[in-house]
């Protein structure tokens, strides 16, 4: 059995699909942060608002932990559910511009529990093929039809409905794709939902905190939240916290908390997490400007590496995938920037299609331009010397 095992282990090697030892970190998640007691620039981070070390956050985990202790005690439907639980909640249903919202122990579970939930052998589910994991194993649990279509192609997903529609339909989406940092047409989504009469969900974890009016995300972004039917997020994020959670109708967050067994067979968040939670979303919804900030500087830095010559998405958020194709050459980029105190992640298959291998890079608002600028030389010189851009 043990060869097996190191025989698939070896193959991961040779295809530069490997996973090696953890990069640890010896510090807060900020702009900088020690590895191995060095200091580096990270620019690998979901922190995209640098909420994760904020002082008021702090300020408020201490106070919820003098008060609640810190573990929760139970799942939401025992001994589980305090009244930071309901009012962060409420915070997110007025937050998100709806009726009602269930708080979930991770993005992941939230997912997973609201599609198994919602969907069964009677549905068909027609899921954008860039869309996160979670919301494909949500899929696979449910054992309804899955459909996937092109990224975000309206003709291909139009032509895929004609072909497949069910009694039961929905259509599943990232608001912001994770790994390419560009945004859902969800206008045209919402036209076709209408058209055919089909239940929409969004995905809105990346694009909480970022877009959208006071940075509640895709569907504020397009002035649509009254017409996505679920609206999914985290609060791991640009909140800086951890957790996820769905909002919409009452009648389908009422749905969930009755079915959805991820959320029922789980211990529920501690009291000290989910008053971070409210806390970084009070900050959000007041300060504009570190959203601008962050969205200026992204577009800054994303073009100065298209001049360079290097291959990025569409991405209008910031997330900037670098797209290197070879795996091994990806790694090696990575290496070559930790090497000169730069951390970014090599992302490979099976995350990202095979081919297109990347460095995604992400940008916190509490980067510099001083630090942007070192991090532009060192990535071109590294580009150039490993033949991903012209020297």
């Amino acid at each position: 059995m043990e060869n097996i095992f190191n025989s698939m282990l070896s193959s991961l090697k040779e295809k530069g699909l490997y996973r090696g030892d953890f990069k640890y970190l010896n510090s807060e998640q900020a702009s900088k942060v020690k590895i191995n007691n060095k200091e580096v620039i990270l620019l690998g981070s979901n922190n995209y608002l640098g909420l994760c070390n904020d002082i008021r956050l702090k300020e408020a985990v201490i106070d919820t932990v003098n008060k609640y202790g810190f573990g929760s005690g139970g799942s939401r439907l025992t001994t589980g559910s305090y009244d930071l639980h309901r009012k962060l909640e409420e915070k997110i249903a007025h937050f998100k511009g709806v009726e009602a919202s269930l708080v979930f122990s991770t993005g992941y579970m939230a997912n997973v529990g609201i599609i198994s939930s919602l969907c069964d052998r009677k549905w068909v589910i027609f899921s954008d093929r860039s869309n996160h994991a979670s919301i494909i194993d949500g899929c696979l649990l449910s054992g309804a039809k899955l459909v996937r279509y092109k990224h975000c192609d309206m003709d291909d997903l139009e032509r895929k409905i004609r072909e497949n529609k069910g009694k039961y339909n929905l259509i599943v989406t990232d608001g912001v794709f994770s790994m390419d940092g560009d945004v859902a047409p969800l206008p045209n989504i919402i036209k076709l939902a209408k058209k055919y009469e089909i239940v929409t969900m969004v995905d809105d974890a990346h694009g909480v905190g970022i877009l959208g009016e006071n940075g509640s995300g895709t569907a504020k972004y397009f002035k649509l939240s009254d017409q996505i039917d679920i609206q999914m997020g985290t609060l791991s994020k640009a909140i800086g916290s951890i957790g996820g959670y769905v909002a919409g109708k009452k009648y389908f967050i009422d749905y969930f908390r009755n079915i959805a067994r991820s959320f029922i067979f789980s211990t529920a968040l501690p009291p000290a997490a989910i008053a971070a939670s409210i806390k970084a979303i009070e900050i959000i919804e007041k300060d504009k400007f570190r959203r601008k900030h962050l969205l200026k500087m992204a577009d800054w830095f994303k073009n100065k590496l298209i001049e360079a010559g290097f291959q990025v998405t569409r991405t209008i958020t910031p997330i900037i995938p670098v797209i290197v194709g070879d795996s091994k050459n990806t790694v090696k980029l990575s290496e070559s920037l930790l090497e000169e105190g730069i951390y970014v992640p090599a992302i490979r298959p099976p995350t990202v299609p095979s081919g297109t291998s990347r460095l995604r890079i992400s940008l916190m608002a509490t980067h510099t331009y001083d630090d942007l600028r070192y991090v532009i030389d060192v990535i071109k010189f590294h580009g150039k010397r490993l033949g991903i851009i012209e020297g």
